[in-house]
């Protein structure tokens, strides 16, 4: 069966970056009949026009039934689907980050609004084991995947091999067990960095602990053992911010 070519965004944040970002058809776009008073929707609804994409208000069903969510704070637009970039448009960057069994798609979400924060613009996911980026993804990363150059063409292996040997990045992986400190990292000042991220059932796989410069823990001093994925994701990626890897 043919993938879709088409896909219904929805979120109020995620319909504005959707537009912003300028990476996708935009065809339609669906607002709340009885929100038209609510600022923020009264707000995209003007954005919509300006950027001349039909309109259409309608009932809070219809957009329940687009989306196929009752989460869409009643903004839904339909567009081309996600675009992926490739990985010879990302070599070279300074800064990026891998997904590695990260298998929720709130987690993955969530660590794409981090990683455009925090100027993790360039980001590599395997092909399995990850999910892809689906509405629901985006709505978690409040549209923060749309200004974001993500490539899934390979396995998380591959793409550890590639980088680490053929272009010279500096691989840091995060593990609770790992013997490293992001000061160890930024004492050495590299060039490039690809920052590995692994998931909470399943963390950073044995074949990139293995081969990695660094296997980075986060000092923890309360009673609980764990830290949840993205908000571990988000203290590497703020920690390792910077140009050379340095402190802010």
């Amino acid at each position: 069966m043919a993938k879709s070519s088409i896909e219904y965004v929805y979120g109020i944040n995620s319909c504005f970056e959707v537009i912003r970002g300028g990476k996708r058809k935009i065809y339609q776009a669906y607002l709340n009949e009885k929100s038209s008073n609510n600022q923020r929707i009264k707000k995209l609804a003007e954005f919509i026009e300006k950027k001349e994409i039909k309109l259409e208000w309608v009932s809070r069903e219809r957009l329940n039934q687009l989306s196929g969510s009752t989460d869409n704070q009643g903004a839904v637009i339909r567009a081309s689907v996600y675009k992926y970039a490739e990985l010879e448009d990302i070599i070279g960057k300074k800064k990026i980050l891998l997904f590695d069994n990260v298998e929720d798609p709130h987690n993955v979400g969530a660590i794409l609004r981090s990683a455009e924060i925090f100027g993790f613009d360039s980001i590599l996911m395997p092909v399995r084991g990850v999910p892809e980026i689906y509405p629901s993804v985006i709505k978690v990363s409040a549209g923060a995947s749309e200004h974001l150059n993500i490539v899934r063409e390979s396995s998380s292996n591959v793409y550890v091999k590639n980088l680490q040997e053929k272009h010279g990045y500096t691989v840091i992986a995060l593990d609770g067990a790992g013997k490293s400190s992001f000061e160890d990292v930024k004492a050495i000042k590299p060039e490039k960095i690809l920052l590995v991220i692994g998931g909470e059932d399943k963390s950073v796989g044995q074949y990139i602990l293995n081969c990695a410069d660094f296997v980075v823990s986060i000092r923890q001093f309360g009673k609980i053992n764990s830290l949840n994925a993205s908000v571990a994701a988000s203290i590497a990626m703020y920690a390792l911010g910077g140009d050379n890897v340095t402190a802010r």
